[in-house]
């Protein structure tokens, strides 16, 4: 009995004495952190400065879900990153944003050149878009029918510039509108160019693309 009560307590005491030694978690992300720095280097226009994460990333990529507090933080500060288009022009080719959609190249190493490859927006990864395309992703809700769900039938009307404000900010920096939206953030990030994003949103807007047919 005595022999047990004593192998009792030393067990305790490894136990004791092995969380002590454990790391933090943030001594554990620390860790993490370095060693992905161990493990990659730049390459042309692909920099190991993609490995810094800022608060919205850090937030959302932890184990808990961030506070309120955090979550409103993260989206006013999004919602101030938003670059609105210049001269006010919300809508370009939706062909070429048809074009773009498809298109899931970019930011990668190989992407660099006098003539650089321009990136694809890749929507199709995660919605569907239109009926004609019978392969896409359903991470993200369904586009089909996106403009004309919400009434957008003429882009010029005043009625209509709530829903292409919002689509356009959604686009540029989705955290704007959810600290931890999976949706890439195409302006804040300059994955598209002010062009490009015009053309997209004419896919989504324009009453003649087949998304509102």
């Amino acid at each position: 009995m005595k022999k047990t009560t004593l192998t009792m307590a030393g067990l305790a005491v490894l136990v004791i004495a092995g969380c002590a030694a454990m790391p933090s978690a943030e001594q554990l992300d620390q860790q993490t952190l370095a060693m992905l720095k161990a493990s990659f280097r730049s390459e042309g226009i692909a920099t190991t400065d993609r490995l810094e994460q800022d608060l919205g990333q850090k937030a959302c990529s932890s184990a808990q879900a961030p506070t309120e507090a955090v979550s409103a933080k993260i989206e006013t500060e999004a919602m101030a990153s938003i670059v609105w288009p210049s001269g006010g022009k919300y809508l370009g080719d939706w062909r070429e944003g048809e074009k773009l959609a498809q298109n899931g190249r970019g930011m990668t190493w190989t992407d660099q050149s006098a003539a650089p490859t321009a990136n694809g927006a890749n929507c199709y990864n995660c919605h569907q878009i239109t009926k004609q395309e019978v392969s896409f992703g359903t991470i993200g809700p369904s586009l089909y029918h996106y403009g004309k769900l919400r009434g957008v039938t003429n882009p010029a009307d005043p009625a209509s510039a709530a829903i292409i404000q919002y689509t356009w900010g959604k686009l540029w920096n989705s955290k704007a509108y959810s600290a931890c939206s999976n949706m890439p953030r195409f302006g804040h990030a300059k994955l598209l160019n002010e062009a490009q994003l015009q053309d997209v949103m004419a896919l989504l807007l324009d009453p003649k693309s087949p998304v509102n047919e």
